[in-house]
């Protein structure tokens, strides 16, 4: 297969790498110059649709990977240089005194959340998921889609085993589970396998997740994020037009410091915070009754006032909600009459009030680097 730029094949240039193959899925990167790029995106589908013909693979996944030639290898007295191109999956910027247009959301999804932490451990992804089944308890149609491409987590906490299946060959059927409409690379890969990626091919990946999946109509898509702020963040803020987001964090000082960066993180990119949410509250022994505040109490209500952003409550340590969430039963869905199913469905109905307050999805956000 000849690439568009005329030159010998990919293999022979040493463009390819990040060769990952697992459970009949080959993805991989092709590096080419920036001003390449735009030339070489037909070529990436037509190699997808070369890779699935071998014996074994069922889909493939090219990332194209831009590169930037170093200016000081440019002629003297030659043209100045063009801007380059953006990889395929990254933002265009905006012309010079121009605002950016508007990103397109995804077909028949009327608002998205995201569902953040600063550090991991916090109970993100178990807050996530009880999250979504207490939106959908309010009659709400959602949808859950897992962002930590690295850590996912979804399989697990809704008891999703099966493989995705692909409608027409292109784009991919989203699992159920409760009543949820669910997608994660968790589903595409072995539990055990590790995800071995750079940037470039985890923002390909989370835009696949996003554009090539099979939706429907929904009325909110709840995006658990990976803790951090890394490149999942920002492509989900560049990419979609995210409604708000709603931040996860424990009582301590320490948790609260990386939560203040997550939160103001999504501020930076103009994209509301729907609110803090203090998971790991406190914890009530079952023998005693007595009550014991393992990682302080508070401290995310106290931060959510100082910041001017809702509380939206708080979820104490219990085994229940542990064992539930390792056996793929979530307690909103499994003891829906319970007081920690309660807690949750307090929260939604707090995350579903600010959505009706901050009105229809927020535009797509300005992103600005200082």
């Amino acid at each position: 297969m000849t690439p568009p730029d005329g030159g010998v094949d990919v293999v022979s240039r040493g463009i390819v790498s990040d060769i990952f193959i697992a459970d009949g899925k080959a993805f991989f990167s092709l590096t080419v110059p920036a001003a390449e790029a735009q030339r070489f995106e037909p070529f990436c589908r037509n190699i997808e649709g070369a890779v699935v013909k071998i014996d074994g693979i069922s889909k493939a996944m090219v990332a194209l990977t831009a590169e930037k030639t170093a200016a000081s290898s440019a002629p003297r007295n030659s043209a100045p240089p063009q801007p380059p191109q953006p990889a395929r999956g990254a933002p265009r910027p905006a012309p010079a005194g121009r605002p950016p247009a508007a990103k397109p959301g995804i077909p028949g999804v009327e608002r998205i959340i995201a569902v953040a932490s600063g550090k991991g451990g916090v109970g993100k992804s178990t807050t996530a998921v009880n999250l979504a089944l207490g939106l959908a308890a309010l009659g709400l149609r959602v949808g859950i889609l897992d962002a930590d491409v690295y850590g996912p987590s979804i399989p697990r906490l809704l008891g999703l085993k099966d493989k995705p299946k692909t409608s027409g060959g292109r784009t991919i059927v989203p699992l159920e589970a409760y009543g949820l409409k669910a997608m994660s690379m968790g589903l595409m890969v072995d539990e055990e396998t590790p995800m071995i990626w750079r940037g470039p091919m985890v923002m390909s990946a989370l835009t696949q997740m996003m554009r090539e999946v099979e939706w429907g109509e929904l009325d909110v898509l709840v995006v658990d994020m990976p803790p951090g702020t890394g490149d999942a963040q920002l492509t989900m803020a560049q990419q979609v037009p995210l409604a708000g987001a709603v931040i996860v964090s424990t009582p301590q000082d320490l948790a609260l410091i990386d939560a203040r960066k997550g939160l103001a993180m999504f501020q930076k990119v103009d994209v509301p915070v729907l609110g803090i949410v203090e998971n790991m509250s406190y914890f009530v022994a079952p023998d005693t009754g007595n009550r014991y505040d393992i990682f302080g109490h508070g401290g995310a209500r106290n931060e959510a006032t100082r910041l001017g952003v809702p509380f939206l409550g708080e979820v104490p340590i219990e085994m229940a909600i542990r064992e539930s969430s390792d056996a793929g039963r979530p307690v909103v869905a499994t003891d829906p009459d319970g007081p920690h199913a309660a807690a949750y469905r307090d929260i939604a109905a707090r995350v579903l009030a600010e959505l009706e307050r901050k009105g229809p999805n927020s535009p797509a956000p300005r992103i600005v680097f200082e």
